[in-house]
């Protein structure tokens, strides 16, 4: 399963949001972008990230970086998330997984020792120009957007 590299074209998307609006990865040409794929909002560790997307949102959009989280999660699903947890970022909803595979957010990954076909927790950092910048597969959900505000060199709020 290929993932994107530092320096590929971040393949564009048109995806369902939890508005129920639709967003497109090229609305943000010309504007750094987080995309981060996760496999299931309500779940504890996804809630963790998300929530800690939420919290530092205002540094990274100080830093000039929009986020846009993506699950196989059905809009309806995603909207009571985005309400039950306070989220102020666009959640998409990627039900046929077509796009999390093109950014090699699925395939094969191990679970509790064995191997499963599963949404892998990654992060892809978009240029303005729509280039990866940063790409992060198998991230750990606790800890993970501290360390990836160091990584950018944003400071802690």
């Amino acid at each position: 399963m290929p993932r994107l590299e530092v320096g590929d074209t971040a393949p564009d998307f048109t995806l369902p949001a939890a508005d129920g609006s639709e967003v497109s990865l090229s609305d943000f040409r010309g504007q750094r972008v987080v995309v981060y794929f996760y496999p299931a909002a309500m779940t504890p560790g996804c809630t963790t990230q998300a929530c800690d997307f939420r919290d530092s949102l205002a540094a990274l959009q100080g830093a000039g970086l929009q986020v846009l989280g993506i699950s196989p999660d059905k809009p309806e699903k995603l909207a009571t998330f985005v309400e039950k947890e306070s989220l102020n970022f666009p959640l998409l909803s990627d039900a046929d997984k077509s796009i999390m595979t093109e950014w090699g957010a699925f395939g094969e990954k191990k679970n509790y020792g064995r191997v499963v076909q599963g949404v892998i927790r990654s992060t892809v950092v978009v240029d303005a120009d729509g280039t990866a910048e940063l790409a992060q597969y198998n991230v750990k959900a606790t800890g993970h957007v501290a360390r990836l505000r160091r990584q950018l060199g944003i400071d802690a709020d």
